[in-house]
């Protein structure tokens, strides 16, 4: 019955979105009234309508010019949709003559009121224009009266003086009813397409050619462009030529949904990623522009604004060399000026792997990008003699490159090569140390580039493994009461975890967090060492009165040997999933619990000591629980060798993991003497 209410639902909803008029300010009274997507009830918006057109226009004195389209129309349904109303677009921002526009912004948002269709237009206070810095900003609008139930719809124009196509997305967080896409090229542009091989869904393409007409300026039989520099007689003609057409026509496209532990999920968006991969004019040789890694690493590394940042000295000599006078070792020089540009110049939060306002301004103003703040860190350390060199990096949320393209990166951090040490280090992060970056950047694989212009991938992904070591005391009270102290140790990202989320906050706002959602629980004494000392582990103690702990049934007492610490929820629940589960760093979380049994009471029954493994040593847990006289000790071990869990593996990872939760919630069964 619930598999043909099902069909019956989608028919419905084919049919409701091919009936529907999708001309701009059409919107239908049965398209306000709708409660929830039929499709899926849990979408908090619906996409009811988008349409994505690119051409290149001809335009005299500037060749062609791409100009892209949007149309989108969008059902809200409730409070948790209202992210929806702003539409915020990144625009390439080089100069007034080589720059990008949003432009004839148009925008409604329609409520049913008493049954009556009330509009409410997008105007200029609401649109807001955002720098982001010298070569982007952020152009963005915010619809009005935005209610539970209301449809907003806008279209604009992006008008592009390049020849780069951005990705064109073909899948939302939120369903999709209807999707039409047209991307028209000249046929002097050559592009390789690819749909996103990371998604779960890959909506069709389909390519065609059409043939078209426009009048040419050229000067000697070449075409004008922005990209194509030619100079001498200037002549003007017809031209016919064809025009490659790449379309999508999709409905009910599923929102791509959110899952533990992914490290970036656009990277499993569906998306066509287009790459301009050659020219060829008429009465011109075909002209390659694919380019390698290796071309692309060296194009950046002649720009001003990165390889000149690296030879730049002469601002910072004086304070170097008192830095690290008669200091020889190249372990404490690194840290030493790794940790001077740390406390030096602070990070003004913008990505770049060009420097904006450049290393030495930075230097003297006290604060830079990622660019100004890591080469000038990269230079300081080649003029101490250290072998340091620049890693291009895709940060966690630019995702993962997939043609060699300079935009493929937005950021860098330092790599010093030496006999008796290798390290990546980021000045930009306060807490950061040797070989432990913010985790912004550790996304798989990094572009070395060396001072003879020569480049590597290099790992970004760590391999020693975090460690969290807690040893618990437990009192057990003839009230029932557990009252005991709880020590902790923590190093390299588990310790840099804690420093980026609570080495801010004063002891009461810890104390709440350790009390949170831990039953009647009282915390006290807190004492927390080297918090902001981040070459050294974090170690934490407090102590504790539990008044929840024990359940009495009868002459039995049941309870958790790891009491409040005890993992509550399994969060790997459901049965398939979609993407790989990151858990960023590799780990290793050791607990220590010595229980004192209370007067009166001896043991009746134990959890079974246990040990299981997930893909060999990938991951193991081992438990073991023995009496000793009037205690019970506890030894557990969770190990993950491996942060990164393919979807392949998940069913073994998932009862791996169950495993652990239900061993940990197995309870001591104590009964009156």
């Amino acid at each position: 019955m619930i598999k043909h209410l099902l069909i019956v639902l989608f028919f419905l909803s084919f049919g409701y979105t091919n009936a529907q008029n999708f001309k701009f300010g059409k919107v239908s009274e049965q398209e306000l009234a709708e409660k929830l997507n039929p499709l899926d009830s849990t979408a908090n918006a619906t996409v009811l309508y988008k349409s994505e057109k690119i051409n290149f226009d001809y335009r005299r004195g500037e060749g062609f010019v791409q100009i892209r389209e949007i149309h989108e129309r969008i059902k809200i349904y409730n409070k948790e949709g209202f992210d929806w109303a702003t539409k915020k677009v990144r625009l390439y921002n080089k100069s007034s003559s080589n720059s990008e526009s949003l432009q004839f912004i148009k925008g409604y948002t329609y409520n049913l009121v008493n049954g009556k269709v009330e509009e409410d237009k997008l105007k200029n206070d609401g649109i807001f224009e955002e720098e982001l810095n010298k070569y982007w900003k952020y152009k963005s609008f915010t619809m009005p009266n935005i209610k539970e139930g209301c449809v907003i719809e806008y279209k604009y124009e992006i008008s592009s003086p390049y020849l780069a196509i951005d990705d064109i997305e073909l899948q939302y967080t939120i369903p999709i009813n209807r999707l039409e896409v047209s991307v028209k090229t000249p046929e002097y542009y050559i592009y390789n397409k690819l749909l996103n091989p990371k998604a779960a869904i890959n909506p069709k393409i389909v390519e065609s050619r059409n043939n078209r007409s426009e009048t040419i300026i050229s000067r000697n039989g070449s075409i004008v462009n922005i990209s194509i520099q030619t100079s001498s007689k200037i002549t003007q003609s017809k031209l016919e030529f064809i025009e490659n057409v790449i379309t999508c026509e999709e409905s009910n496209i599923p929102a791509l949904k959110d899952e533990p532990f992914v490290d970036n999920l656009k990277n499993y968006q569906a998306k066509l990623i287009l790459e301009l991969s050659a020219t060829k004019f008429p009465n011109e040789p075909y002209n390659s522009l694919a380019s390698t890694w290796e071309s692309v690493t060296k194009t950046i590394y002649n720009d001003s604004d990165f390889g000149n940042q690296l030879d730049r000295s002469g601002y910072y000599d004086d304070d170097i060399n008192a830095l690290i006078s008669g200091e020889t070792d190249d372990l404490k020089k690194t840290e030493l000026i790794y940790n001077y540009v740390k406390s030096k110049v602070k990070w003004n939060g913008f990505y770049g792997f060009t420097s904006e306002i450049g290393a030495r301004k930075a230097y003297i103003d006290g604060v830079g990008n990622s660019a100004d703040i890591n080469l000038m860190l990269i230079s300081m350390l080649r003029y101490a003699g250290i072998n340091a060199d620049p890693v291009l990096v895709s940060t966690k949320n630019n995702g993962i490159p997939l043609f060699p393209t300079r935009q493929g990166f937005n950021y860098v951090i330092c790599f010093v090569a030496n006999e008796n040490f290798n390290v990546l280090l980021d000045a930009t992060d306060k807490y950061g140390y040797f070989n432990t970056l913010p985790i912004r950047a550790i996304n798989w694989q990094g572009r070395l580039i060396r001072e003879n212009q020569s480049s590597d991938w290099i790992s970004l992904s760590p391999n020693m493994l975090s460690n969290e070591i807690t040893s618990l005391n437990v009192k057990m009270n003839s009230d029932l009461t557990i009252d005991g102290k709880v020590r902790l140790k923590k190093t390299h990202y588990v310790a840099k975890r804690f420093r980026d989320n609570f080495a801010g906050i004063n002891s009461d706002e810890y104390i709440k967090y350790l009390e949170k959602d831990k039953g009647n629980l009282t915390v006290s004494d807190l004492e927390i060492e080297n918090a902001k000392t981040v070459s050294e582990p974090i170690n934490i103690s407090y102590n504790y009165v539990l008044n929840d702990g024990v359940e009495e049934i009868g002459n039995n007492l049941y309870f958790s040997p790891l009491l409040f610490l005890t993992l509550k929820e399994n969060p790997f629940k459901q049965d398939k999933r979609n993407y790989p589960i990151d858990f960023i760093y590799p780990t290793s979380y050791k607990y220590i619990v010595n229980i004192m049994l209370p007067d009166g009471y001896e043991v009746e029954s134990l959890p079974e000591s246990s040990k299981f493994q997930f893909k060999g040593d990938q991951g193991e847990f081992m438990y073991l629980i023995k009496p000793n006289g009037k205690y019970l000790q506890l030894s557990m071990t969770f190990d993950l060798k491996t942060p990164f869990i393919m979807v392949e593996d998940y069913e073994y990872f998932k009862d791996f993991y169950t495993l652990l939760v239900e061993k940990q919630a197995e309870k001591v069964v104590l009964k009156k003497i």
